[in-house]
């Protein structure tokens, strides 16, 4: 043998004790470990523990009893001082057999929630195992389960978000499913399904929607009913908005829309159907004056917390509200005697369409300490204290100086913008750096020629404001606003120059919270009503901290409070002075007069009042006329009311001024100019204005237009003053779609 045989002999010798080393376990690291007989090993053995672990758990989980209708309670509310307020409940349900629900009805059940009902084994894998995952994650509740899986949880179990409960909901369900008959389960599970309004069960719901029994119901009225079942609340069409509406809808017509794929229904016959329209809801007995608006608003505020509508209608809490017995009954009597009593519906259409919505907050700690909803919750069932449809004007303005303020915002022509800032305020003045045409008139057409923020303030100047919120930025003004607490959703909230003028919708609790904000030095006050909510069985829901962050410089907070204190000594407020205790606040009057605000604030109580018209169907109607007066400004009802419940609540209270930071302007700056009643700009200098037109000043003067020749005692403006109006020109606001739909252009004042 040669060498080079030799060598290749000995190598060849060498690879095999290497191989035989690393098959003895010698060498080889990891890979010894993965050889393809050991991964098919591994594998049969994680599946022979699922499999094993999975009938362990079957054979350990038992079906439990049903839960006992003896366990089902009341839920009490309380006032801040213990007094018991209402006791909500038992529990509203009648059971019915299937016999008595129609098979129709029946159906529209099955198709919407779990089309392949009487064909599963009771449960959706896919679906629970995301449902599973989405809890692990924390990212909430999660649809999915089939029509058994839905029954066990309501009869079973509970409604607990846990993983424990999902897979005894999983194990329970195949049970369930090999040990009952699908009608069972089906009658079942209509019979503890929750369909809001405080009824559980078809038949309850039935009642409660079209005021009938179960056995009456029509094919589209038992597809709603399967629609509520995703969302009672939110479906409920009676309260629900343009939203809640349009998903209900949508789920009313995916239930007939499947009836008809599984051959349950005659396509000819679902595409003539209509929806069918629910009755009202009628309150539950003592829930009658203001105790149903407060318990509604507590159960808002609950369900919003976090807590489902299940749990709180199951029964069995305590739910103590932050709302002060002494400030509600005097917040009642302010609009009793202010207004109910001076209305004569009889007599006056205008006096039926008259509504009333107020809160009161202490910005210290934003508990809500009185709040009026309407006449009698039986009598009207929108609590007008959080309705959100109405404009909220000219108490709008505010915010936007303040957005001014936050910024350090300047005017085009570079002058910083504060309470001593001159603009022009001759009415029906185009505004200036706005792409989208807008020249607001101001009240009554007063032209008030070079005049300074803070006076332009105190009257409500709806050019100033106009121009102020394209100086600072709309979007600006629109984030202040959504940082002080105003909803981002509501109707209106577009970002265009007849945002200045409060064209958006908003509520009482809204401006309450907006205005605490700013008397707490500028951190978020988030209005609160519930204080505490406590089962028998050591369970409560959080509730979050009325206060957050400083959303707004204390400086700007402060010097926006000494504008508005001149609003109340020198403006349209002048009514809510007070001897004790300083005032701030702002009047408001939208358009066509369909609502009047005034939004006000002591050091230790901020509160807003809202008056609105609703007419028949909840049409927004002018107020004009209400007590067989004319226009109803913000400054005429809404600030006496304020004023007689504030005096009230106040009483033997030690005197307080506002403590206000050193740069702020505790003194309102010097008038500029004595307010004129002139022509609009197109007309001529030489024309007096008619003889029965007349302002509405402060009823602490009164006011005569001055002759034409009055020279002002201030110099000519700086910046802003208007180009002259020329056919070129577009036309005013009410021409440019400036407004909501109609030309209703909120003037704000």
């Amino acid at each position: 043998m040669g060498r080079a045989e030799a060598r290749k002999a000995q190598k060849k010798g060498a690879r095999r004790a290497k191989g035989r080393a690393g098959r003895n376990g010698k060498k080889g690291g990891i890979r010894r470990f993965f050889t393809w007989k050991k991964l098919l090993a591994y594998f049969v053995a994680v599946c022979a523990l699922i499999v094993g672990g999975a009938i362990a758990l079957y054979w350990y989980v038992d079906v439990p009893k049903g839960n006992p209708a003896a366990m089902e309670q009341s839920n009490v509310y309380k006032l801040s001082n213990g007094e018991v307020l209402a006791r909500k409940g038992a529990t509203n349900r009648e059971s019915v057999p299937l016999s008595k629900i129609p098979l129709d009805v029946q159906h529209a059940f099955v198709a919407v929630e779990n089309k392949n009902f009487y064909d599963d084994d009771g449960i959706d894998i896919k679906g629970t195992t995301r449902g599973i995952l989405n809890t692990v994650m924390g990212r909430g509740k999660q649809g999915g389960s089939t029509i058994t899986q839905q029954y066990v949880k309501n009869y079973y179990l509970g409604q607990e978000q846990t993983v424990t409960r999902k897979v005894k909901e999983l194990i329970i369900s195949l049970k369930v499913d090999r040990e009952k008959d699908k009608n069972e389960i089906l009658a079942g599970y209509l019979n503890t399904s929750f369909y809001g309004r405080n009824a559980y069960g078809i038949q309850a719901a039935a009642r409660a929607y079209y005021g009938k029994d179960v056995d009456k119901l029509s094919i589209e009225e038992g597809a709603y009913l399967a629609a509520l079942l995703q969302a009672p609340s939110q479906y409920d069409w009676a309260v629900a908005g343009p939203v809640g509406k349009k998903l209900a809808l949508g789920r009313w017509n995916d239930s007939l829309n499947k009836m008809v794929e599984k051959g349950w229904l005659d396509k000819g016959k679902r595409d003539a159907m209509k929806f069918p329209t629910p009755i009202k809801p009628k309150p539950e007995p003592g829930l009658s004056g203001q105790t149903g608006y407060l318990v509604k608003a507590a159960n808002d505020e609950l369900l919003r917390s976090g807590m489902s509508e299940q749990e709180l209608a199951g029964g069995g809490w305590t739910i103590t509200l932050n709302i002060d017995p002494k400030k509600q009954a005097a917040l009642k009597a302010a609009v009793k005697g202010e207004v109910l009593d001076k209305l004569d519906p009889e007599k006056r259409k205008a006096d039926r369409d008259a509504q009333v919505g107020a809160a009161s907050v202490d910005p210290k700690t934003g508990k809500v300490l009185a709040l009026y909803g309407g006449s009698d919750f039986f009598k009207h069932y929108i609590n007008n204290a959080t309705r959100e449809d109405f404009q909220p004007a000219s108490t709008f303005k505010p915010i936007i100086l303040a957005a001014a303020l936050k910024d350090g915002a300047k005017t085009q022509d570079g002058l910083p913008i504060n309470a001593n800032t001159i603009y022009d305020g001759t009415s029906k003045r185009p505004v200036k750096g706005s792409t989208t045409a807008f020249a607001p008139p101001n009240e009554d057409d007063v032209n008030y020629g070079p005049v300074n923020v803070q006076k332009a303030m105190n009257n409500s100047v709806n050019s100033v404001f106009a121009q102020m919120a394209v100086d600072v930025g709309l979007g600006k003004v629109k984030q202040t606003a959504i940082d002080l607490g105003m909803n981002p959703k509501a109707g209106g909230f577009d970002v265009r120059p007849a945002m200045s003028l409060g064209v958006m919708g908003a509520s009482p609790m809204e401006m309450a919270g907006i205005y605490a904000t700013v008397d707490n030095h500028g951190k978020k006050v988030t209005p609160t009503i519930v204080k505490s909510a406590t089962n028998n069985i050591g369970g409560k829901v959080e509730i979050k901290d009325p206060i957050g962050e400083q959303v707004l410089p204390r400086e700007a907070a402060d010097s926006l409070t000494s504008v508005l204190t001149g609003v109340v000594d020198e403006g349209t407020g002048s009514k809510v002075k007070n001897a004790d205790h300083q005032v701030a606040g702002k009047t408001g009057t939208s358009d066509d007069n369909k609502s009047a605000w005034f939004t006000g604030y002591t050091p230790d109580l901020v509160t807003s009042v809202g008056m609105f018209g609703e007419g028949e169907g909840g049409k927004q109607v002018p107020l004009k006329g209400t007590a067989g007066k004319g226009r109803i400004n913000g400054g005429d009802f809404p600030a006496e009311i304020w004023a007689a419940y504030t005096n009230k609540a106040l009483s033997g209270a030690s005197p307080s001024k506002f403590d206000l930071v050193e740069g702020s302007e505790l003194e309102s700056p010097p008038p500029t100019q004595t307010q004129t009643q002139t022509p609009p700009p197109t007309q001529t200098q030489t024309q007096t204005p008619p003889p029965t037109h007349t302002q509405s000043p402060p009823p602490t003067h009164t006011h005569t237009p001055p002759p034409p020749t009055h020279t002002q005692t201030t110099p000519p403006p700086t910046h802003h003053t208007p180009p002259p109006w020329t056919p070129s020109s577009p036309p005013p606001s009410q021409s440019t779609g400036e407004g909501r739909p109609g030309g209703d252009d909120g003037w704000g004042f």
